[in-house]
C-alpha cells in the first residue's frame, strides 16, 4: 500500500463536503485548530451549498473534490461530514492525478465509500477519523483530535485499550479495512465490494435496528466475507434499536454468534465510530492486533 506524505507546518489542506451539507459555523473550530497546527486551510468552492440534503448538486460536489484531487499543493483532503451522498459521485471522480501525487483523505461514516475505493483501486492508505463538523461540539473529545493530528503528521504508532468481556484472544497481522457497517453492506454486489481475505476488518454503526445488524452480519457470513479474515475489530455500536417484533439480541451477541465458526481474534469496544472518542485509524495499512486477557493493542 502507498503511504501519502505526512504533513508539515506550512502545508495546505482542503475541506470538501462529498455527501450531506454543512454550514460555515460548523467548520470554524476545525479551521482554527488546523491553523494552530501550522496548516493552511483551503475550502472547496461549493463547500457551503445546499441541494436537498446534499452539499450542492452531484456536479458541484464532484467539481470540488476533483479540484482537490488534482491540486498538487493540497497535501490532505478532509471531508467536512458524512451523512449520505458519496456513492453518488465516486465513479465520476478521476484519481489519475491523485495516484501520481497521493494525499491523505480523511473522514468516517459515509466516507467509508472513499476509503473502500482507495484500498481497492489505488492501493493508498487513508484516515478513518473525526470530521470538521464534529469539532464544534468536541468538548471532551480532545483525544480524537490529538489522534488525527498525530496521524497526519506521522506520529501515530498505535493504541493500547482495556479488554472487553466479549473479546476473543489472539494475535493477527493484515491490512486494515472497513468503516461503517451499513455503508459496507450497501456496496455488496458492486465494484466496491470489499475483499476481506487475510485482512483485519473494522466495523462500526449507529442508530440501526438490531435485526438489521443481524441481516448484514449474516450476509457477510453466508457470502464468505468473514471466514478468511485475519482479525476483526468492532468499534462503536451506538444507538441500536429494538424493533416492534421484539428482536433484541445485542450487536456484540450478533457478531459473536456469526464468528463462532472461525478462530481469528476479535476486539470489541474499540473507541472509533459514531462515538466519543473517535480515534483515528489508518486504513489500508498493514497492522498488528493483539487481544490479551488484560489488554488489547493495535500497532500501525
Amino acid at each position: 500500500m502507498i503511504t501519502p506524505t505526512y504533513l508539515q507546518p506550512g502545508d495546505i489542506i482542503g475541506i470538501v463536503a462529498p455527501a450531506s451539507f454543512v454550514t460555515a459555523e460548523e467548520i470554524q473550530e476545525f479551521k482554527k485548530l488546523a491553523e494552530s497546527w501550522g496548516l493552511i486551510v483551503k475550502e472547496g468552492k461549493n463547500l457551503y451549498l445546499k441541494k436537498n440534503s446534499f452539499a450542492g448538486t452531484d456536479a458541484q460536489r464532484i467539481s470540488d473534490f476533483q479540484q482537490m484531487l488534482d491540486d498538487k499543493s493540497i497535501r490532505a483532503i478532509v471531508c467536512a461530514r458524512g451523512g449520505y451522498g458519496t456513492i453518488r459521485i465516486i465513479h465520476k471522480l478521476d484519481f489519475r492525478n491523485f495516484q501520481k501525487n497521493p494525499k491523505w483523505i480523511v473522514g468516517c461514516s459515509d466516507i467509508t465509500v472513499l476509503h473502500t475505493f482507495l484500498q481497492q483501486n489505488t492501493g493508498t492508505e487513508s484516515l478513518h477519523a473525526i470530521m470538521p463538523r464534529h469539532f464544534s461540539n468536541r468538548k471532551k473529545d480532545l483525544s480524537s483530535v490529538d489522534s488525527l493530528k498525530k496521524a497526519l503528521f506521522g506520529e501515530l504508532s498505535g493504541y493500547v485499550i482495556k479488554p472487553h468481556a466479549n473479546n476473543r484472544t489472539g494475535k493477527a497481522s493484515g491490512i486494515l479495512i472497513g468503516g461503517n457497517l451499513s455503508v459496507l453492506y450497501s456496496l455488496r454486489g458492486t465494484s466496491l465490494d470489499i475483499d476481506t481475505k487475510g485482512k483485519i476488518l473494522f466495523i462500526e454503526d449507529v442508530n440501526e435496528y438490531l435485526y438489521h445488524i443481524d441481516r448484514i452480519i449474516m450476509n457477510f457470513k453466508i457470502s464468505g466475507k468473514l471466514k478468511d479474515l485475519a482479525g476483526l475489530i468492532v468499534g462503536g455500536m451506538s444507538g441500536m434499536k429494538v424493533s416492534v417484533s421484539g428482536f433484541d439480541k445485542s450487536a456484540n451477541e450478533i457478531i459473536l454468534e456469526a464468528v463462532d465458526d472461525y478462530k481469528f481474534p476479535v476486539m470489541f469496544n474499540f473507541p472509533a465510530g459514531h462515538i466519543r472518542p473517535n480515534m483515528t485509524l489508518i486504513l489500508g495499512r498493514e497492522i498488528t492486533m493483539q487481544v490479551e486477557p488484560d489488554k488489547c493493542s493495535l500497532q500501525f
